[in-house]
Order: C-alpha cells, then sequence, then structure tokens
C-alpha cells in the first residue's frame, strides 16, 4: 500500500456534485433509492479512505452467514483447498485424487465443473438442481434459515479461490450459467435473501486464485485453460480481478462487498479502481455500502476481518470475522467436525462486546442440502437472539467489554471458545442509558460484577436492575443490588428460571450511563462529567479521522479519564500540530485547560514519571535488573518484592518507540543486536541506539507485548520459569510467554 498523507475530516473535504440517478441493476435495485451524490470518489488512497467505512445499519446488524459451496466441495475431502492440494504430489488430496479420479494429469480440476467419471463409473459434476426441477437445492429454504437464525445480512461466496464464478460472467466462460449447473447462483441468492429484507453480502476469494491457488499446475497452452488456472499474464490477470468485481457490483449492489486475503498482491491501481467504483455506484444507488478485507488496504476507509478470531480486547474502529460452523473446514466434506452451539454463541457474544459484527460460514453439501447439525447450530443461535436479542442488536459496545477466567480472541486464527457463569460481557444501548451484562452461564443466587466497583464507577443514578425474561420484551425486576470495593452484588432467583446458553442482565440508569475509570490508557467524553459515548483509547497515536473511528467526533473532547500511570497530550491540529497540551489527571470539564472541544488529535503514552511493574503473563515474575550490576549483564526475571531492581520507567524516545528505565542502576533494557529466537535480553547505560529502543504493543486485557527496535524480537519470559531466569526475545508468535503486564507503581 502506497504512503498516505494525514487526512483531513471527510466533510469538509467531500466533493459536491450534480444529482444522479441510475436504473435499475441487472438484479433490480433491492429497495435503494436514487438520491442526490453528495459525494464522489477517485482512485486514490486519500479519497476512498474517507468513505466512512462502518455505517450505522452495520454497526446494528451483528450477524450476518454466508457459504462456501461450489465445484471444490464436489470431492468432499479434506478442504476447500482441493483443487489447489490435488495437484501436489503425495500430499493427502492427491493420494485420495488418484485412488479415487485418476491423476490430475488425467482427471484435472476442470472435470468437477464439466462434468466427468470416476474411476468407479459415478457422474462427478458441480451440478445441483433446484427443487422446482427434481432437486435438493433451495435458494428460498436456505435464506429462511438464516433469518432463523437471527442472521440481518446473509450471500455466498460469488467466487474462491478455483476461479470458477457462479453467476452469468461476460468475462470468464468459467461461469455457473455457461457451465456446472446452468444456473445463475448470485442472482437467485439475491433475489431471495433482499425477499426476506436481509442485507446482501456478497464474498469474493479470486485475489489468490492467480497469486498461488494453482501454483502446482502445470503450464496450461489453450487460453481458456490459461484463464480457469490464473496463468494469464499479471496484466490480464489484475485485469479480470478488476473486471470481476464491476460485474458483481452492477448486477448484485451488494451492501457488503467482503474480501479474501491476497489483496497486497493485486496491483494496487486495480484496487484502487475498483474501490472508488464500488463507492461512487453505492452514491448513485442511495446505499451506504461496506467493503471488508484482510490485506492491501485500510481501515480509515474499510472495514478490517479477522478470520477465524478477533482481538483480545474492545477494538477500534468497527471490525468484522468471519467464522466456520466447522472446526474441520470451509466446505462440507464427509466426516466434517463441529463447533458446539455454546462455543459459537459465546464467541459472538465476545466479539460484539469488543466492536466487531460477526460473518458465519455454513457447508451445504454439493448437492444443495444443508446438513442438519448445521441447521441445529443455527437455530440455536437464533433461538437464542429472539429471546434476548436486545442485548445484542442495534447495541454498542461500552467502556469495557467484560470480565471473568476465560480469554477469547488475540488475533485470527482463535478457536470459538465457551465461556463460564464467572465470564461476563458488556454491551450498552445507543442512548447510552442501558447497560447490558451478559453472563455466559448461570452464576447461582448471586453475582458479583467486579468491573463495576466502587473505585472505578459512581453508581448513584442506577435506577433498575432486570434479568431479561425467557420471552423476548419480559423482565424478571431483581432487587437493589449493593456497590462495594469488590464490584457490585446483585442478588438472583436460587435457581435458573428458565434454560439458556447465557443471561442477561438490564441495569438502568436515571440519565447517561457514568463513566468508568480505565484500568489502562485514557477514555476520552464528548460530554463534561464523563458523559457521552466513551471513546476506548490504547496507548498510542490518533489523528483526527482515528478519533472519528474510535467514537470521538471532531474537536469534541469535554473530559478524560486516565489510568493510573498514563498521560494525554492533545494537539489543536489534527496531525499533531498547533497548540498542544498535556494532561496528566482526570478532567471531569475540560473548561479552563485550554483544550475544551479543541483537541483534534492526541497522543495516549505512559507518563514518564511514572514506575510500572512489567511482569510476565504467563510466570508471574517481574522483570528485574539485579541491582547494582556491570553494564550488559543479562535482564532476569524475579517474584515481587517491591525492590527498586523491579520498577521501571517508561519514557517514550520518538517514533512509538519507549526505553525501559531501571530505578536501581539507571541503566535501560537492551537487545544488544542479536536478531535469533532465544536470545539475551541485556541492559546498558543509555546511548540512543536502536537496540535500546523497544514498541509497546496492546494485545489486549492489559497485556503488551515489547519488541526491540533492532531484532524485532519481543521479550520473552520462557515459560513456567522460576525465579532468576533470564529474559530473552522471541519472535512475536501470541503466547502468553511473550506478553506482559504493566503496573503503575
Amino acid at each position: 500500500m502506497s504512503s498516505r498523507t494525514n487526512r483531513r475530516q471527510f466533510l469538509a473535504a467531500a466533493t459536491v456534485v450534480a444529482a444522479a440517478t441510475t436504473a435499475g441493476g441487472l438484479f433490480g435495485a433491492g429497495g435503494a433509492r436514487a438520491v442526490p451524490r453528495t459525494r464522489s470518489y477517485t482512485p486514490d488512497w486519500d479519497s476512498v479512505d474517507r468513505h466512512p467505512p462502518a455505517p450505522e445499519w452495520f454497526r446494528d446488524a451483528k450477524f450476518g452467514i454466508y457459504l462456501h459451496w461450489g465445484a471444490f466441495g464436489v470431492p468432499a475431502y479434506e478442504s476447500e483447498w482441493y483443487p489447489r492440494q490435488m495437484y501436489i504430489e503425495d500430499s493427502a488430496a492427491n493420494k485420495h485424487h488418484v485412488a479415487t479420479y485418476g491423476p490430475p494429469s488425467a482427471w484435472p480440476y476442470r472435470n468437477f465443473i464439466d462434468g466427468g467419471r470416476d474411476l468407479a463409473g459415478n457422474t462427478v459434476q458441480f451440478a445441483p438442481k433446484l427443487k422446482s426441477a427434481g432437486g435438493n437445492f433451495d435458494p428460498e429454504e436456505w435464506v429462511q434459515l438464516f433469518v432463523d437464525a437471527g442472521a440481518r445480512f446473509a450471500g455466498p461466496v460469488a467466487e474462491h479461490h478455483d476461479g470458477f464464478s457462479m453467476w452469468d460472467s461476460k468475462v470468464s466462460e468459467w461461469n455457473s450459467v455457461t457451465k456446472g449447473p446452468k444456473l445463475d447462483l448470485l442472482r437467485l441468492f439475491t433475489e431471495a435473501i433482499r425477499a426476506k429484507g436481509l442485507k446482501l453480502l456478497v464474498a469474493m476469494h479470486h485475489a489468490y486464485h492467480f497469486n498461488g491457488f494453482f501454483d502446482h499446475v502445470p503450464a496450461q497452452t489453450d487460453p481458456s485453460l490459461k484463464k480457469l488456472y490464473g496463468q494469464l499474464s499479471p496484466a490480464e490477470e489484475n485485469q479480470l480481478w478488476y473486471d470481476k468485481l464491476k460485474e458483481v457490483i452492477d448486477r448484485a449492489r451488494p451492501d457488503i462487498l467482503w474480501q479474501d486475503f491476497k489483496l497486497d498482491a493485486v496491483d494496487e491501481k486495480q484496487r484502487l479502481n475498483f474501490l472508488a467504483y464500488y463507492y461512487n455506484q453505492a452514491e448513485a444507488w442511495g446505499k451506504e455500502v461496506v467493503a471488508t478485507y484482510k490485506d492491501g488496504m485500510s481501515d480509515r476507509g474499510q472495514v478490517f476481518d479477522y478470520e477465524r478470531g478477533g482481538p483480545g480486547d474492545l477494538t477500534a474502529p468497527y471490525w468484522l470475522t468471519d467464522d466456520s460452523i466447522s472446526s474441520s473446514s470451509w466446505c462440507y466434506t464427509e466426516g466434517i467436525g463441529y463447533y458446539s452451539i455454546k462455543q459459537m454463541l459465546h464467541s459472538f457474544l465476545d466479539r460484539v462486546s469488543k466492536n466487531g459484527n460477526m460473518l458465519l460460514n455454513v457447508a451445504p453439501k454439493a448437492d444443495g442440502t444443508i446438513p442438519q447439525a448445521q441447521k441445529d447450530i443455527l437455530l440455536g443461535i437464533g433461538d437464542y437472539l429472539k429471546r434476548f436479542g436486545e442485548s445484542v442488536y442495534s447495541t454498542r459496545a461500552w467502556t469495557a467489554y467484560g470480565e471473568g477466567p476465560t480469554k477469547m480472541g488475540g488475533g485470527s486464527f482463535t478457536n470459538p471458545t465457551a465461556g463460564t457463569a464467572q465470564d461476563i460481557r458488556f454491551t450498552r444501548n445507543k442512548a447510552n442509558t442501558a447497560l447490558y451484562a451478559t453472563v455466559l452461564g448461570w452464576p447461582g443466587s448471586s453475582l458479583t460484577i467486579g468491573t463495576l466497583n466502587s473505585d472505578r464507577i459512581d453508581l448513584a443514578s442506577l435506577r433498575s436492575v432486570k434479568l431479561l425474561d425467557d420471552k423476548a420484551g419480559h423482565y424478571i425486576t431483581l432487587s437493589k443490588p449493593v456497590q462495594a470495593e469488590t464490584g457490585l452484588k446483585v442478588s438472583l432467583p436460587a435457581a435458573a428460571p428458565f434454560q439458556a446458553h447465557a443471561y442477561v442482565l438490564k441495569l438502568e440508569f436515571s440519565g447517561q450511563i457514568p463513566g468508568l475509570r480505565p484500568l489502562r490508557g485514557a477514555v476520552a467524553f464528548p460530554d463534561s462529567g464523563y458523559r457521552g459515548p466513551a471513546a476506548v483509547l490504547a496507548v498510542g497515536d490518533y489523528d483526527g479521522q482515528q478519533l472519528e473511528l474510535a467514537g470521538l467526533g471532531p474537536r469534541s473532547l469535554s473530559s478524560l479519564r486516565l489510568a493510573p500511570g498514563y498521560q494525554v497530550t492533545g494537539y489543536s491540529g489534527d496531525d499533531f500540530t498547533g497548540t498542544s497540551w498535556t494532561f496528566t489527571t482526570d478532567l471531569p470539564d475540560m473548561r479552563g485547560t485550554g483544550g475544551n472541544n479543541k483537541v483534534a488529535s492526541l497522543r495516549v503514552q505512559f507518563a514518564p514519571s511514572s514506575y510500572f511493574r512489567i511482569t510476565n503473563v504467563t510466570d508471574g515474575l517481574a522483570l528485574d535488573s539485579g541491582g547494582d550490576v556491570a553494564s550488559g549483564s543479562d535482564l532476569k526475571q524475579w517474584s515481587w518484592d517491591n525492590s527498586p531492581n523491579l520498577h521501571w520507567q517508561v519514557v517514550e524516545v520518538g517514533g512509538g518507540y519507549y526505553k525501559l528505565v531501571n530505578r536501581a542502576n539507571g541503566m535501560v533494557a537492551d537487545g544488544w543486536g542479536a536478531a535469533a529466537d532465544g536470545s539475551t535480553a541485556r541492559q546498558a547505560a543509555w546511548n540512543s541506539g536502536s537496540n535500546q529502543q523497544w514498541r509497546i504493543t496492546h494485545r489486549g486485557d492489559g497485556r503488551y507485548s515489547i519488541a526491540n527496535r533492532t531484532t524485532g524480537l519481543v521479550l520473552d519470559g520462557g515459560g513456567n520459569m522460576p525465579s532468576g531466569s533470564v529474559t530473552k526475545q522471541w519472535t512475536y508468535d501470541g503466547s502468553t510467554n511473550l506478553v506482559w503486564t504493566l503496573t503503575a507503581l
């Protein structure tokens, strides 16, 4: 991605153009109406990144469903990557293919599209038939299932890595109308989804098609087969990538255009052409649309998607995860495994509490049937949402996502996890007057919500606490709870009044939810008195647009709460220029500070005068200098005893890097230039070298990785180590050995 300049607020720079209307597309307008265009986009990052990435309807929707279904699923073996793996000699898919169909040289992947016979004489082809034609495929039944599951948006994978288009493409003959089922599958899904009032998602995986998926297929001479196997020239492939997207946009008018990985390998010019075209078309349709990405784009104008995962903490800007109902494959395979309803539901609730949506994949059989086990999971989620949906739909993340022993997320490729009765996830209504506390199991006759303790929040305005009943809109009123230093103590019925995978408390306030004191970083409010929807800000730099994406409007900062050991520097310019103000304490009303409603960008930093205990998450030991030792001595770890050997200042040195200064000897942590996993971290007198500079990255739940600027490695506790063990460095991989908590002293 090319570098970008700092952006001004979008509305001030938006180009106003003449009113435009457009005729309905091939699939109809889908309820959209032509409106005067207020924006136009040009194919450059400065323009497309001004597109509002996550419109209100998307943040309200929370839950969507899509499906991996196509020719790649006909073998029903291993995974949706079968078309690639079958060409890799001695792989499991290759051995299966040779035994079932013959060698790929004689029985190539295209036979699953065009049709062929396996070694047993059975006809093999992706050719589902509609129920109306005597088959098993009924798109209306599928969509009704998605509605019953509680989805608010849905759609198909219109093209996977294999390059087979599920619409009547004019730019590729390898499509579902010309070949295979002889059906315009995208059109059928579009009509069925819109008929049920859902938003339409179209998923495209074709960036990887010509960037590695078929790299084991022999070179082809036939021009059509070159197209199928991604062997055209780079210019032709990049143009085809764009042309397919343009067809999908014009035909389906998707509300969400979702794309899989490897966009960073697509020509940048074509990526920008796509974004500008999609956004300009949406303006002409009068629709707010969403473009997602995993790489190659920006969260300023697009929505980042975590594959099979999500962040470990509340994260802005608004994000999405795509996950699968299956633990083993994205498409149907024989012997496919499934997650439980509780795993999928609890993970979904966790993701919503952290400012995200979930897109859940189902895996139909090639003939168009959805296995009952998958239906049961979807209907189980739907049953919960039917009863308790007010705590999910149209809610917003609160200042804290939740509490409890079960940690979920932390990045992509983290498994869905079921919580316990000690785990709580928070959401709030958009009016910011009701807080929902969802308990991931029945806690018994009483519950203490530790986050709501008297040191962190003033609950004088709490009006009532209710338990959401088994029927939507019905409540069980609870007795007045008691707030203490340990939390808010709520009395509940002696036994669960009904069965559910999670139970929801609704806390209603006479006015807005009071502001919560953060445990790390800062919380910024648009109104004085810590009122209004809060922007939760971890350590880092926030220009004007990033503050808006975090939830704070332009120049609206009116009150501020700081965690112990942190400070905020605000700037009058939205790119860290102009007049600056440094805030080191809570400010319930910023009038009189000079910064009230004037801060356009800000930096959240560790306060340089504070000392911190730096504790490894795995072994619980604190980073230790050893005291009066020689320069070059190893850094160690020690059981906490409040010795100055274990006290560290975290002082910014520029560029987002910090030096870690020990209180006992004044030396700093030093990576020592060795870039091998397992190399020892040392200490020396400050010399401003990059080997003494560290980037501190919040990994969720108050956990940080600490990466050396020279080595690129992070501080490593090494596991469950004894006191006195050496602190090493390692490539970051998400292990708790590599994350640390920083506690102000």
